[in-house]
Formats: structure tokens, C-alpha cells, sequence
């Protein structure tokens, strides 16, 4: 029973949206559209777990009146205009069934392509605290370096680190550019701009064009096979069974969504490591296991030192024409 529409600032946080008047919502149980009344009209499908819902305003309606437009999975469900002004209406979520969760966007944009009609392009951007060199589209990151010298590294470091919720990482070559130089790990938060990921202290990464595992040093060591355009590398973390989060993190600031159900990879790993001992170490400097894999297949894992704060999943590019999509909550890992 959840929501997704428009309603005015003074809108009753008791009513779903749709059901009070100057509000419009489409909601996901039945399909229907609640236009300022209780009794729905049909519009589209219902929605499940796992598709993505749209709302949004078009600006070049007629005088009075504001159209009001609805997606489901990238794609128009429908539209409906209402007397009302652009700025007088917000977005609204509601949700009336025990279990209900929903990740939000905020930030989402609606765009027009040329022959394809209307699509849905969610932009991705305050996923990364860090971009240098290196644009966003949605999931898509592209190198926009000089991509000329050791020194032209593109580096897009996600804003949250790992933890016992998000454990693991995922990005899939597109376009393998020039050379490959494309690196995947985990670095702490204050890693240089300039350095591809593993190669300065505080930071571990496997890299594409070499298949080298790079760990606080510049040379590398042989770790895994090389990757090309269409392989999925994969970097996570296995942490001791009694891990907390740093005091330094806020839990509340942080996305949580439902843990997904342990896949066999991860599985066998933890049956691996059930062995070691971790009790009585400081957080500071604790140790904890990295692992990561090609295709679905674990490579590898080290042993490394947690930094406060914890390690943030870091991505490399260093020449042009590299493109990659990164999943940073894969249901993988």
C-alpha cells in the first residue's frame, strides 16, 4: 500500500497522498490514481517489490492548470492535469501496510530521447562524495581525463564505506577505452585524487588491464586473470562476526535497505574465515578480510587494516574512452 505523488505543504500526514483535495497520487497496490478523493480511478499496473516508481511536473501546461506525470520502471504510465501551481505542490510517500520500505531519489530527472519516446534517467551523482575527472549518468561512469600521464587518474569514490548491510560492490566494463586502466576497490577517505585505487597507502584494488592486485604500493602483484569490456568485477568486505560500526559513522545518516540473502560465494567465504580470532583488537587498525571477483567467480582476498571511518568503494579510470556501470548494492557478493 504505498504512495508516490504530490500534495500541498499543509497536507494531513495522516492521509495518503491522493486522498485529500489539491493532492495526486498513484499508488502501487492496485494501480489506481487518487485525484483529491478516497476512491481511486484506474490508471496502470500494480507495482512489486523492486520496480521503481516515478512523479513528476510538466512545465509547459496551460494557464491554471499543472500536468502531473507518473513512471513505472523507466516508463509513462499516464497523465493527469490539476488546477494548481507548480510551487504550491510537494513530493509526498505514503505507506499503510506493516514491512513497507522504499528507497528514495530525490534527485531523479525526466529526459526526452529522439526515437525512443519518454524515459526515466536517475541521476546517480550523491551516490560519490568524490568525482574527479570521471562524469555520471545515472550508473554509467565515464573517464573525462587527459588520460596522457600516470598523474590523469579519474577517481569516483562512493560517499558511504562498506559496512555489515552494504558489504560488496560490483561495476561492469562498457567500454574498455584505450588501454583498461580501469581499477576496483576500497581506499580510505582522504585517498589522493591523482592515484589509482591500491596504489598509495589505505586503499586495495584489483586492476582490469594487468589483472594485478595493487595493495598501498605501485607495484602490483600477480592476483587474478586480466578484464575486458563486458566482465563484472566485484569487491567486497567479510567482517569479524562481533563488528560495529566506527563511532565516527552515523547509522541514521545511512541508507539501509533490507540485507539481501547471502549468495553461495559469500557463504563459502565466511565458512573459510569462521576460524580466525578477533577478539581483543582496537577498531582502529582492525583487520578484515577483502575479497573480489570476475564474474560471479571470487579471485581472490587479502588481508588488510580497517582505517577509521572504514574503506570506501573507489573506482579508476586512466585512459580515454573507458565507461563503466556501477551497481553499488548489487543482491550479489
Amino acid at each position: 500500500m504505498i504512495a508516490v505523488g504530490l500534495v500541498p505543504q499543509s497536507y494531513k500526514l495522516d492521509h495518503q497522498p491522493g486522498w485529500l483535495p489539491q493532492s495526486v497520487a498513484f499508488h502501487a497496490d492496485d494501480g489506481k490514481l487518487y485525484n483529491g478523493n478516497t476512491v481511486g480511478q484506474q490508471f496502470g499496473p500494480k507495482c512489486c517489490r523492486g520496480d521503481r516508481i516515478g512523479c513528476g511536473i510538466s512545465l509547459d501546461s496551460d494557464d491554471g492548470q499543472l500536468t502531473v506525470f507518473f513512471t513505472k520502471n523507466g516508463k509513462e504510465v499516464g497523465s493527469v492535469e490539476i488546477p494548481a501551481s507548480p510551487d504550491a505542490l510537494y513530493p509526498a510517500v505514503g505507506m499503510h501496510s506493516l514491512g513497507e520500505e522504499v528507497l528514495l531519489d530525490l534527485n531523479a530527472e525526466w529526459g526526452m530521447e529522439e526515437d525512443d519516446g519518454q524515459m526515466i534517467v536517475d541521476s546517480h551523482e550523491e551516490d560519490w562524495s568524490r568525482l574527479h575527472d570521471v562524469k555520471v549518468t545515472g550508473t554509467l561512469l565515464e573517464y573525462v581525463g587527459k588520460g596522457k600521464s600516470i598523474v590523469d587518474v579519474g577517481l569516483a569514490q562512493a560517499r558511504r564505506p562498506l559496512n555489515t548491510r552494504f558489504h560488496y560492490y560490483e561495476l561492469e566494463i562498457t567500454d574498455a577505452g584505450e588501454k583498461c586502466y580501469i581499477a576496483l576497490g576500497l581506499a580510505r577517505r582522504d585517498y589522493p585524487k591523482n592515484r589509482h585505487p591500491g596504489w598509495s597507502r589505505g586503499s586495495i584494488a584489483y586492476h582490469a588491464d594487468d589483472g594485478k592486485l595493487f595493495q598501498g604500493s605501485g607495484v602490483g602483484d600477480a592476483f587474478g586473470p586480466r578484464c575486458f569490456e563486458g566482465d563484472i568485477m566485484g569487491c567486497g568486505i567479510m567482517f569479524p562476526r562481533d563488528y560495529s560500526l566506527d563511532g565516527g559513522d552515523d547509522v541514521d545518516d545511512w541508507d539501509f535497505e533490507v540485507f539481501p540473502k547471502p549468495s553461495e560465494v559469500q557463504n563459502d567465504l565466511y565458512a573459510s574465515n569462521e576460524d580466525e580470532e578477533d577478539e581483543g583488537e582496537d577498531l582502529e587498525g582492525r583487520k578484515v578480510t577483502v575479497f573480489f571477483t570476475r564474474n560471479g567467480k571470487v579471485v581472490g582476498r587479502r588481508e588488510v587494516a580497517l582505517p577509521v571511518g572504514g574503506l570506501y568503494p573507489t573506482v579508476g579510470m586512466m585512459s580515454t574512452g573507458e565507461k563503466v556501470r556501477v551497481d553499488l548494492h548489487p543482491l550479489s557478493g
